[in-house]
């Protein structure tokens, strides 16, 4: 992860940094709803303007499908970056071409601006060289500071790295150096927390942890199917039957590696998933007939602590249960609460990462407390199953292009 050079250990006093950011954040009304990406970008670049840097944005929004859209238009975030970075942020109604070019050039030392959104165009993720060369028009130094659009071979994040002088942004050195930390070098002990709906889509993650950390704690919907191919009866819950044969194979693996699968050993279920719909606890092969498993009991919730306490290490990718409804996310608040108590008081590194476990650490307002939260999606998951990011290569090993 370190074959690389970060932006701020370079001279920046003049130059054009064209940096690729991941300000795509949610809009209501054509207003930012939810600034905390652009927040975090700001964060990271307010020292190289600090130092003389000419700030060139690049992001995109949302999904364009037919070029440009007005209400994909990155012009709408302009008032949250200027209240972030905080100074006036010029706007380029095109990300190529002569307009871009032309107030580029004109930039001074310390001035931002932010050009539209680079999904209006074709050779956005078509990965298309031309577009990228043009792209490259824009600065004298390419930075990537989207590590949530690593995993994308896009122009703005691959081939335009092997036109500029390229290097790591500050957001993506913090993100890399902590996801470093808790998955190629962890204190040990190290355990992982997977949760989510399917065993499915998580095999390649499962592989690949089960490889390199002492224990994971299984849970959410992957814990039924976990369940379901140890003989335990599923009633009406969520399950994938023809998954038993990749269990049984990951069951191998982290046998193999000296991995252990902790599952739970209680369950708590219902015969409808409504909010505060009538429940019971009962041992993990006990689920009715006509019922459904929606949490982790309360043996298992004393389980995973023991692991939390004893653990140095915790990564941290999806739900225990249905924490959307209560009191179906007792597991899941109760599992984050204790592993934040921890990080506060220096005993724990924790590290987590996608939508449902952000939103589930937001919902115990506990996200600040720990390590790190990734707010990355897809390259979190595709760094999990130990893909190597498109984003991250081309800075790694750059094609230099004539």
């Amino acid at each position: 992860m370190r074959n690389f050079h970060s932006i701020l250990d370079q001279d920046v006093k003049s130059k054009r940094l064209l940096v690729r950011a991941d300000l795509n954040v949610p809009l209501n009304n054509g207003a930012v709803s939810d600034a905390t990406r652009i927040e975090r970008f700001a964060a990271g670049i307010r020292p190289l303007l600090d130092r003389g840097a000419r700030l060139v944005i690049l992001t995109h929004l949302g999904r364009p499908k037919n070029g440009p859209e007005e209400h994909f238009s990155v012009a709408q975030l302009i008032p949250s970056l200027e209240a972030a970075l905080p100074c006036t942020v010029q706007f380029a109604a095109v990300c190529i071409g002569s307009e871009a070019e032309t107030k580029t050039n004109a930039l001074k030392d310390g001035e931002v601006l932010l050009c539209e959104n680079v999904r209006f165009e074709a050779g956005e993720e078509s990965n298309d060289l031309a577009f990228a060369k043009a792209l490259s028009k824009l600065g004298d130094l390419y930075v990537n500071d989207a590590f949530s659009c690593a995993h994308r071979a896009h122009a703005s994040t691959s081939a335009i790295a092997s036109l500029l002088p390229s290097y790591a942004g500050p957001l993506l050195m913090e993100e890399l150096d902590a996801l470093s930390s808790a998955l190629e070098a962890p204190q040990s002990p190290a355990i992982a927390i997977v949760g989510g709906a399917k065993v499915s889509s998580k095999i390649a993650v499962l592989k690949n942890l089960v490889r390199k950390l002492d224990a994971v704690i299984i849970g959410g919907g992957m814990a039924n199917t976990f369940l379901h191919a140890r003989g335990a009866p599923m009633g009406k819950s969520l399950h994938e039957a023809d998954q038993v044969a990749m269990v049984r194979e990951i069951e191998a693996l982290a046998e193999e590696h000296g991995c252990r699968l902790i599952l739970p050993v209680d369950i708590v279920v219902a015969r409808e998933f409504e909010k505060d719909s009538p429940n019971i606890r009962l041992s993990a092969m006990q689920c009715p007939a006509d019922s459904m498993i929606l949490d982790a009991g309360s043996a298992s919730i004393a389980l995973f602590e023991q692991e939390i306490v004893s653990a140095r290490t915790v990564l941290w990718n999806g739900p225990l249960g249905a924490f959307e409804i209560q009191p179906f996310d007792i597991a899941t608040l109760t599992l984050a609460c204790r592993t934040a108590g921890l990080c506060k008081d220096g005993k724990l590194i924790a590290i987590a990462g996608g939508g449902d476990t952000v939103a589930a650490l937001n919902a115990a307002d506990v996200g600040d407390s720990f390590t790190y939260v990734s707010s990355a999606g897809g390259a979190f998951l595709e760094w999990l199953e130990g893909k190597t990011l498109p984003g991250i290569a081309a800075l790694t090993h750059p094609q230099k292009v004539a």
